[in-house]
C-alpha cells in the first residue's frame, strides 16, 4: 500500500511536551492544515518509529491518542487512516475567522473548554477525602461494610442528606424518603423509568438541559416545550400545554438557576406553579443542580420546600462540591410508591451504591470538611465570577446582553445579532476554544444565546479566550450588517 505522507518532525527532548504528544500534536496540525486528508494513510507504526528513530511503543502511544480523539481510525490488518468524521466542524474550511494562533513550536495550543459550569478540580478537598477513606478501612468494623447493604444507601448518610435539606433548603423529609445515586442523572433516569410510561408528557423549559429530556423520552414520554423569559419558565406556556393535553403527567424545572440561561424562578410563579401542579395532578420533578454556590444573602429555597405542593421530585448532587469525579446524587420524595418503585428498579441494575464513598463524604460532613470547602469555594468562585463580568464588559457589552448571575458557575451571553451557530463555533474551535453549541439547549429552533462557564478556567484562559470570543462574535455579525 503506498503511502505519500511523510512526517516532516524533529523531536525536541528539551520539551516538557512528551514525545508521543509531539507526534500526535504535528500529525493533527497536518490533518488541519490540509497536508492530510480524510482517508489518507498513516505510515505503520514500526516504520515511523525507524524514520524517527524511537521506540515503537513511543509511536504506538500516539497512534492511541488520535485514535481516542477521532482524528484517525485504526483497520484491522490494514493500518491507521485519518478519520473521514474528524472533530471539527466541515463548515470550518468556509466559515474561519482569522488563523489559528500557534505555540513557539508551530503546534496548536491546547483547546480551551467552555464546559457547562463544572467545579474547580483544584480546590477540591482530595486530601480530606483520602484522609477519610483510610480513616474508615482502620476502623474495626469495617468488614460490616464490605457486605451488600441498603438500595437507597446508606441510612447514617441519608439521615444526614435529609437533615442538611431540612436546615439549610426549608424542607420536611426523612431518611425514608430519599435514594443517595450516583449522581444526578442517575436519579434524574431512575425518576423517569419508574414515574412515566409510554404515552405521558412532560413539560420542560426551553431553552434546557437535554440530558434530563433524554430520561424522559427513554421512559416513553413527550415532550412538550415552555419557554423562559427573565422570570424563569412561562406560566402563561404551561396554562396553555395543560389546556391543549390531557396526559401530562410531569413538569421538569431548575427553578434556582435555570439552566442554561442561570435566571430564578419568580416568587410569584414559584406559587402559580405549585397550584397548577396540585390542579392538574402534575409532579414537579425539580433539578436543584448547583445549589450551594450562591453569593448572596442564601439561596432561594426550593420549589419542593413548599408544604403546599403535592407532588414532586427532589434532585441534588454532591458531586459538584466535594469533587467532581465522584458521582453522588440524590432523590428526595414525600410519595412512597415512588420512592419503593425506585428502589427495586435500582436493585436491578446496580444492587445498592458505593458505600465507602458515602461513608467517607459523610464524615467530611459531619467533621465540617464539606462546609468549610464551600465556604472558601464559594469565595473563590464569587471573585473569579467578578473576574470575568469585568471582561465581559470590557469585550461583550457592546455586541452581546448579559447579566451578573447571583450564583452559579457559568454565564449567560446573548448576542444581538441573530448569529449562524455553527460557523461561530467552527470558527472558535478554529482558534481552540470550544462552547458547547446551542443546539444542545434547545428543543426545536436554535437559541440564540450561550452559556460561558468560569469555574474550572484559570483566570489566564479566561482573559486570552474571551478576547478571542468577542473577536469572533464581532467577526460574524459584521457579515450579517
Amino acid at each position: 500500500m503506498l503511502r505519500p505522507w511523510k512526517l516532516e518532525f524533529e523531536i525536541d527532548k528539551e520539551l516538557e511536551k512528551a514525545v508521543y504528544l509531539q507526534i500526535a500534536d504535528t500529525i493533527i496540525a497536518d490533518i488541519r492544515s490540509g497536508r492530510l486528508k480524510a482517508g489518507d494513510a498513516l505510515p505503520g507504526s514500526r516504520n515511523l518509529a525507524l524514520m524517527l528513530k524511537i521506540n515503537r511503543n513511543t509511536v504506538v502511544e500516539a497512534y492511541q491518542v488520535l485514535t481516542n480523539e477521532e482524528w484517525v481510525i485504526s483497520k484491522e490488518r490494514k493500518g491507521i487512516f485519518v478519520s473521514h468524521k474528524l472533530p471539527v466542524l466541515q463548515e470550518r474550511i468556509n466559515t474561519r475567522g482569522p488563523e489559528a494562533e500557534k505555540d513557539s513550536f508551530g503546534l496548536s495550543r491546547p483547546v480551551v473548554n467552555f464546559d457547562d459550569g463544572h467545579p474547580d478540580s483544584k480546590i477540591a478537598p482530595v486530601m480530606e477525602l483520602a484522609r477519610a477513606y483510610r480513616q474508615i478501612f482502620n476502623r474495626k468494623a469495617k468488614w460490616q461494610m464490605m457486605g451488600y447493604g441498603n438500595e437507597h444507601g446508606d441510612m447514617e448518610f441519608r439521615k444526614t442528606i435529609s437533615q442538611m435539606l431540612n436546615h439549610q433548603r426549608g424542607m420536611h423529609i426523612n431518611e425514608n424518603e430519599i435514594s443517595i445515586t450516583r449522581g444526578s442523572q442517575m436519579a434524574m433516569f431512575l425518576t423517569a423509568q419508574c414515574l412515566l410510561k409510554t404515552g405521558d408528557q412532560v413539560i420542560v423549559e426551553n431553552p434546557g438541559y437535554q440530558p434530563a429530556w433524554k430520561a424522559f423520552e427513554y421512559a416513553g414520554a413527550e415532550l412538550l416545550p415552555a419557554a423562559v423569559d427573565d422570570e424563569g419558565i412561562s406560566i402563561e406556556n404551561i396554562k396553555k400545554l395543560l389546556e391543549e393535553n390531557k396526559n401530562i403527567k410531569a413538569i421538569y424545572i431548575t427553578p434556582h438557576r435555570q439552566y442554561p440561561t442561570t435566571v430564578t424562578l419568580s416568587l410569584a410563579r414559584r406559587l402559580e406553579l405549585i397550584e397548577l401542579s396540585n390542579k392538574y395532578g402534575m409532579t414537579i420533578i425539580e433539578d436543584d443542580y448547583d445549589n450551594e454556590f450562591h453569593f448572596g444573602y442564601r439561596p432561594i429555597l426550593p420549589v419542593s420546600s413548599f408544604t403546599e405542593l403535592n407532588s414532586y421530585v427532589y434532585v441534588g448532587t454532591l458531586s459538584k462540591v466535594v469533587a467532581p469525579a465522584l458521582r453522588i446524587g440524590y432523590l428526595a420524595s414525600k410519595d412512597p410508591g415512588l420512592i419503593q418503585k425506585i428502589g427495586d428498579l435500582r436493585k436491578i441494575i446496580d444492587v445498592q451504591g458505593d458505600v465507602i464513598m458515602e461513608q467517607a463524604v459523610l464524615q467530611l460532613m459531619k467533621d465540617g470538611t464539606v462546609k468549610k470547602h464551600i465556604k472558601k469555594a464559594t469565595v473563590h468562585y464569587k471573585n473569579k465570577r467578578d473576574f470575568v463580568y469585568s471582561l465581559l464588559e470590557k469585550h461583550l457589552k457592546d455586541i452581546s446582553d448579559f447579566m451578573l448571575p447571583e450564583g452559579g458557575l457559568a454565564f449567560w451571553i446573548v448576542p444581538k445579532e441573530t448569529l449562524n451557530w455553527d460557523a461561530v463555533t467552527a470558527s472558535l474551535l478554529e482558534k481552540n476554544i470550544n462552547i458547547i453549541h446551542p443546539n444542545q439547549y434547545s428543543h426545536d429552533t436554535i437559541i440564540n444565546g450561550f452559556r460561558l462557564s468560569y469555574g474550572s478556567l484559570s483566570e489566564e484562559q479566561l482573559e486570552d479566550s474571551i478576547k478571542i470570543i468577542s473577536d469572533i462574535l464581532k467577526f460574524h455579525i459584521s457579515k450579517i450588517k
